[in-house]
């Protein structure tokens, strides 16, 4: 199991964070799903960098939180080996919500982390039923991280 976290840009003011932390949650989270062979992609991204990526493959203006891209489905899905694609969050966002949220940065990071996560799986909330399946599998899966 691997996974290769890049970003954020450098930048005066970047909100801080635990960096080797999230790389061992990221792990851990993988080996509670049970996929101790796979390989995840995880990019931090500041307001400007997701806005982009948000507008591109979204549609949506503005930054965002979390966005996934899944190589478990779609064309050469057969090709991807071990990797289930890419977590991207949003730095900036992020801390907006932690300090909205009263949590810190890095249970803020955990969560977007297990919500793209699940989202790679397939994993979706367009649905109001869609919506709750997703969430109770965050609940158990945060859950589990925590004891």
């Amino acid at each position: 199991m691997s996974v290769r976290l890049s970003g954020p840009p450098r930048r005066r003011g970047r909100p801080r964070f635990d960096r080797a932390l999230l790389l061992r949650r990221a792990r851990r989270v993988l080996r509670e799903l049970g996929l101790t062979r796979a390989e995840l992609s995880l990019v931090l991204l500041d307001d400007e960098g997701i806005a982009e990526l948000n507008r591109r493959y979204r549609g949506r203006e503005g930054p965002t939180d979390v966005l996934s891209f899944s190589l478990l489905e779609g064309r050469h899905a057969e090709f991807r080996g071990p990797l289930l694609g890419d977590v991207v969050i949003g730095i900036d966002t992020a801390a907006r919500s932690a300090a909205d949220r009263g949590v810190s940065l890095d249970e803020e990071l955990l969560r977007l982390l297990v919500h793209g996560v699940l989202h790679l799986l397939g994993h979706d909330h367009q649905e109001v039923a869609e919506a709750r399946r997703m969430r109770a599998a965050e609940r158990r899966l945060l859950a589990r991280l925590a004891a």
